[in-house]
């Protein structure tokens, strides 16, 4: 017998995640474009010590004793919410330890298995492996240069509908996808609410970086849209302040904000996290903040624009208006398989497309994170992506 053996089937058949880089070539110094992490040149350390020193001598007690979330970060974000033309109330809101959490939470309250659960393909498998995790069936709906294919969720939802089958959300990433950094357009998402009214079926829209925007005009969320209450809207603060702190929120239908925090057994999200998070975004720091990020992620991705279209003119991608992330397309006969060991061995790394469909395909494409990588090393990146593809290409 071993320990092994107590192990449910569920966790018997988990494929080990991504952490950190693999193996280091020897040699060659590895450049990851793999993970979508911040700038560590972006943190406002400052600003975080300044807040901290503020919280000690003002809120000791309330922050460093067990207790409630700080009001004033709910409050902060239900304001950032009605910003967005969204109708928020405080008590529809909660607060959580990054929003992994929330879509952790998720599946014990709407999932049992089999269940079906419609998702974007590709898309954030973090979210997805959780779901899976529940037994849910997951149903793929395509994702082109203008966001989720709802012509084709239509269709999907027409079908489940004739075989008597409720889905139990749609989970989205509308606003700088991940991972193929597309938005989905106004008309689109009109049509996304109106769709999840008709089949009563809820919308988890994921929003992780709807604030890092490089061009172009915001659209107003799902959440913004909805009128009949079947969105759920999950943020965080993670892309627009420190992925360390493990701050995200959630804010949707009271009915199901209720039972999300009946879920989360350990009660607040830190009372001393909660309230630094709320003492920062003060006075207009955080918006101030948002602004430089914004700025610096956007030449970042300029770089790495030009620097793909110098080394792989035939490779092909859409130009993200925000976020972390380019979805490439591989050149013809090039795939991400066989590409990630020449890869790695010229010193490069990045997420295979397969990582990002539920059902493994995806092999022509690779995701690039431009987020963390000094402009230096993005370039060279590059130039070291383009060489192992090209050892790749048939003679």
């Amino acid at each position: 017998m071993t320990l092994d053996d107590l192990f449910t089937p569920q966790a018997r058949a988990l494929t080990p995640p991504m952490y950190g880089p693999p193996t280091q070539p020897e040699g060659v110094p590895l450049i990851s474009l793999a993970y979508g992490l911040a700038d560590p040149a972006l943190f406002p350390h400052e600003e975080l010590i300044d807040a901290t020193a503020q919280i000690l001598a003002t809120d000791l007690n309330a922050a460093l004793n067990y207790g409630p979330n700080a009001p004033a970060l709910l409050a902060l974000v239900a304001q950032r919410l009605r910003h967005e033309g969204v109708d928020a109330r405080e008590d529809q809101t909660m607060l959580a330890y990054g929003s992994s959490q929330i879509l952790g939470l998720l599946p014990q309250v709407l999932l049992t298995p089999g269940d079906s659960v419609i998702i974007e393909a590709p898309t954030f498998l973090g979210a997805v492996t959780r779901f899976r995790m529940a037994g849910a069936r997951i149903i793929g709906v395509p994702v082109d240069a203008h966001g989720m294919d709802v012509d084709a969720l239509e269709v999907r939802l027409k079908e489940l509908r004739r075989a008597g089958v409720r889905p139990k959300f749609i989970y989205t990433i509308p606003t700088f996808h991940n991972p193929a950094g597309v938005t989905l357009t106004l008309e689109r998402r009109h049509r996304l609410v109106a769709l999840a009214a008709e089949y009563g079926v809820l919308i988890v829209e994921d929003d992780a970086y709807v604030d890092l925007r490089f061009r172009g005009a915001p659209l107003p969320p799902l959440a913004a849209l909805d009128r009949a209450g079947w969105v759920l809207r999950v943020g965080t603060f993670s892309k627009i302040l420190a992925p360390g702190l493990r701050m995200g929120w959630a804010h949707g239908p009271k009915a199901l904000i209720d039972r999300l925090l009946m879920f989360k057994v350990e009660g607040s999200s830190g009372p001393f996290l909660t309230h630094l998070v709320a003492r920062f975004a003060a006075d207009g720091r955080l918006d101030a903040h948002i602004a430089a990020l914004s700025a610096h992620y956007a030449a970042k991705c300029d770089l790495i624009v030009a620097a793909l279209r110098r080394a792989l003119p035939d490779a092909t991608f859409e130009v993200p208006d925000g976020g972390f992330f380019i979805w490439l397309r591989l050149p013809e006969g090039i795939t991400a398989s066989a590409l990630t060991p020449v890869a790695l061995r010229h010193g490069v790394e990045f997420l295979a497309g397969t990582r990002c469909f539920a059902d493994g395909s995806g092999d022509d494409y690779i995701r690039l994170a431009f987020s963390e990588e000094p402009a230096a090393r993005i370039e060279q990146a590059m130039c070291r992506l383009g060489t192992a593809i090209d050892e790749l290409r048939p003679a």
